[in-house]
């Protein structure tokens, strides 16, 4: 077992295995599960006196999940804190609380810089990590899909808006699932086994996003989705799951990586219609 890499996968770790652990462990366990942000930002000393265990014990609990020390682990909970943080100067000002003033980045030229570079790598990771046979079953999936349907909210609506745009360019049946006067539920209400659904959520996860999901799911309609996770509540539901690692810089995310992979299903069905003009 590798150690994880989103916190909601460690969570996932330590319910599976809970009842396989020490007496203590379970008591850090408990502790951890209950008690995220005081795991994020309180000392190991102080996370200890109220979990009620020594401080060795928190650092046994690291290694048993593959840490190789406890202070390793709690960054999954420092991040998560950071992300669900809605205020981009909320989340600035924790980041430099965090950091203690030292090397948080301070000028638009830093910035670009750190996220160009952060980016390169991130599309390279896409173009060598990304299986020649998923990206082949999807543009299939989307060349014999009656209708399109596309949902992405909050972050990642801009990606939904990209694709309807674009697919709507190759005269396809496009559907934008974006929840204006909370009718979701209807805009999907025809759905079937003969469309696709694109969706795209990453941690934290839009609940619309899932329960559409979970609606196409019902009504057989084949499934594109791009996440983050192999444990993403969506990836239970796609037939092609791509899991992307978008560049990051101080918990600030980037959808390039997400927008490239959009782009390039799109640019290979257009090429595919030419080819049978």
């Amino acid at each position: 077992m590798a150690a994880a890499n989103h916190l909601s996968e460690l969570q996932q770790q330590i319910r599976e295995r809970y009842t396989s652990l020490s007496k203590r462990l379970q008591q850090v366990a408990q502790y951890v599960l209950d008690n995220p942000n005081s795991i994020a930002f309180d000392t190991v000393a102080v996370i200890a006196s109220h979990a009620e265990v020594p401080p060795s014990t928190l650092i046994r609990f690291a290694n048993a999940f593959e840490f190789s020390g406890f202070n390793e682990m709690k960054q999954l909970f420092r991040k998560k804190l950071v992300e669900e943080t809605t205020s981009y100067t909320k989340r600035a000002q924790l980041l430099k609380q965090e950091k203690g003033g030292e090397g948080v980045l301070e000028t638009p030229s830093q910035v670009l810089h750190e996220l160009s570079q952060a980016n390169v790598s991130a599309l390279m990771q896409l173009a060598e990590t990304t299986p020649p046979q998923d990206l082949d079953a999807a543009v299939a999936l989307l060349e014999k899909a009656d209708t399109i349907y596309i949902v992405a909210m909050r972050r990642a609506f801009s990606i939904a808006m990209y694709l309807t745009y674009a697919l709507s360019h190759l005269e396809r049946r496009v559907v934008l699932v974006d929840g204006l006067g909370s009718m979701a539920a209807e805009q999907m209400a025809r759905i079937g086994e003969n469309d696709v659904i694109i969706s795209a959520s990453f941690s934290p996860y839009s609940p619309e996003t899932v329960a559409m999901c979970e609606k196409a799911s019902e009504a057989g309609a084949k499934q594109i989705v791009f996440t983050d996770s192999q444990i993403s509540p969506l990836a239970a539901h796609g037939d092609v799951n791509f899991i992307i690692s978008e560049a990051e810089v101080d918990s600030f995310r980037s959808q390039t990586a997400t927008l490239c992979l959009a782009q390039s299903l799109v640019i290979a069905l257009a090429f595919r219609f030419s080819q049978k003009a």
